[in-house]
């Protein structure tokens, strides 16, 4: 993929999301293809004395919340974002994939949980569903990142922390919720079949990122 524009701001990157569909935000596997390898080198991580600055990192939330995009481990269970153009092939074709959990299951509850409340940041949700136990949180987050690739689980905003002068600090929480409660019902619906959707996306990835494998792409969104 040619990036021939250099990006420097967070409504530069949206726009960039939104002419090519599906973006990774970090290393995809295919050189080139990730929001970090887009963006100028002046907004990728750097250590600073006092810690840290990433604005790509920042830059985040805003995305998701102003831009209208889908956000979380869809890419070989790596976070990226999806437009709404290519959001219902993508939800389609996993969700055919991936069937709708049992409700006794483990993500079955997780996604009860969420329909209940309608969104919650990660450890409130692991908490609810009674992993507080050592060593219990990647356990969980496995269970999340598989609802994730099944477009069944999304990240609605990032939730900071904020010390005693009302500065926000470290990584944040992602605040999880299912796409119907994120963007309605009619976000969803694609009158393809789940195996048109595939072949359209493996199209369009094809078509942007010519130099790439049928194995790496179909890895990438498989």
């Amino acid at each position: 993929m040619k990036n021939d524009v250099t990006i420097r701001s967070c409504p530069e990157l949206m726009e960039a999301i939104q002419q090519i569909g599906l973006v990774p935000l970090l290393d995809s596997g295919i050189p080139g293809f990730s929001a970090d390898e887009l963006v100028d080198p002046s907004c990728r991580y750097v250590r600073t004395d006092d810690g840290w600055e990433w604005p790509l990192w920042q830059w985040k939330g805003p995305i998701v919340t102003e831009g209208h995009f889908a956000y979380g481990k869809f890419f070989n269970s790596k976070a990226g974002f999806v437009s709404m153009d290519w959001w219902p092939d993508l939800c389609n074709y996993r969700r055919a994939k991936y069937p709708e959990p049992d409700s006794e299951s483990i993500e079955g509850v997780v996604l009860d949980i969420l329909r209940v409340n309608g969104s919650m940041i990660t450890r409130e949700l692991r908490s609810a569903c009674g992993f507080d136990g050592p060593k219990m949180r990647s356990r969980f987050d496995t269970y999340v990142t598989r609802l994730q690739m099944a477009c069944r689980v999304v990240t609605e905003d990032f939730v900071y922390p904020t010390d005693k002068h009302g500065n926000s600090y470290g990584w944040g929480w992602a605040l999880l919720t299912t796409p119907e409660h994120l963007f309605g019902h009619d976000a969803n619906p694609c009158r393809r079949s789940p195996e048109e959707s595939l072949a359209r996306l493996v199209a369009h990835l094809h078509a942007l990122l010519p130099q790439a494998s049928e194995k790496s792409i179909l890895k990438l969104i498989g």
